[in-house]
């Protein structure tokens, strides 16, 4: 019996020494772990970081050919609106050529009728009641003509007394005259028309050369005239 009881004191004695060794393994254990997971941690925050880096690197060098290519499509953008609205203002340019040149020559076919209304006014001189009834209503006719093309933007050249320029003018005829210097326009031979501030036709006038030639001939006689009195005298001496 008093065997038993010193053999179970001993058990117990060593399994309390077991128990007291025991927490001293687990803790270092613990130890080794948690060192381990910090260098795993560490490790991983590293590669996190570089990673970091690489993704911040690639998306800066992304942004950068983003951004040249926003820049260079909105090159092109402005260089298309650009064009654009230059074949917008070309367009509208042509059409108002092709209207001018449209009513131009619908207005020029007109003007050869004007030249007729104004010829007749010119030499009919109606004397009786009812021609002159009749003139009446001629010039009505030649009135509502006359304020169809003026609505339409034509007027009238006024050339008679204007330095002769021929871009507006055609000279048909020059003579000397003495009322009216030289490159001068004497006299419209058949009127011309602006439309809208362009030539619709050209006058056709008579350009002055000047009083030069007529002095000269006058000059002339005037020499001839007293070189025949000095011959007379002189005969009428030798006599």
């Amino acid at each position: 019996m008093i065997e038993n009881q010193s053999d179970n004191i001993d058990n117990k004695e060593s399994d309390v020494s077991n128990q007291d060794n025991a927490p001293e393994e687990i803790s270092s254990t613990q130890i080794s772990t948690n060192e381990n997971d910090e260098l795993s941690s560490k490790n991983t925050e590293e590669i996190n970081t570089e990673e970091l880096k690489n993704t911040i690197s690639n998306n800066d060098a992304r942004l950068e050919q983003l951004e040249k290519e926003h820049e260079t499509l909105k090159n092109q953008y402005v260089r298309i609106s650009a064009d654009f609205d230059n074949f917008r203002k070309r367009q509208s340019r042509d059409q108002d050529d092709l209207k001018i040149q449209l009513v131009s020559k619908t207005l020029t076919a007109i003007l050869p009728i004007v030249d007729n209304f104004e010829r007749a006014r010119q030499q009919l001189k109606p004397e009786s009641e009812e021609a002159q009834a009749l003139h009446r209503s001629y010039q009505g006719l030649y009135k509502q003509l006359v304020e169809v093309l003026k609505q339409q933007g034509v007027s009238p050249m006024r050339v008679v007394g204007q330095q002769f320029d021929p871009n507006l003018h055609e000279a048909v005829l020059r003579e000397h005259s003495e009322e009216f210097e030289e490159d001068f326009i004497i006299e419209e031979l058949q009127r011309g028309y602006h439309l809208e501030g362009k030539v619709l036709r050209h006058a056709l006038v008579k350009v002055s050369m000047g009083p030069g030639k007529q002095n000269s001939q006058e000059e002339v006689e005037k020499d001839t005239v007293e070189e025949d009195v000095d011959s007379e005298v002189n005969t009428s001496e030798n006599v």
